[in-house]
């Protein structure tokens, strides 16, 4: 079994390449993954959850690299 990768609002934003404001609109759409947890820090998405959303929704910043 791999590693568990998380990503938190903060590296959403990064990955996105959006303002803060901005990403709370997408994490909040019906469209994007569900957290995997609700910290006293703010939600966290299993990496491997949001990646293909982001090849989905915004292939402009997907890295076929990876």
């Amino acid at each position: 079994m791999g590693k568990l990768r998380l990503v938190a609002s903060q590296e959403v934003q990064e990955m996105l390449g959006v303002s803060r404001t901005r990403a709370y609109q997408i994490t909040n759409s019906k469209t994007f993954p569900d957290p995997v947890a609700v910290l006293s820090v703010g939600r966290t998405w299993r990496t491997e959850d949001v990646e293909p959303w982001i090849k989905d929704h915004r292939p402009d910043l997907h890295d076929p690299a990876q």
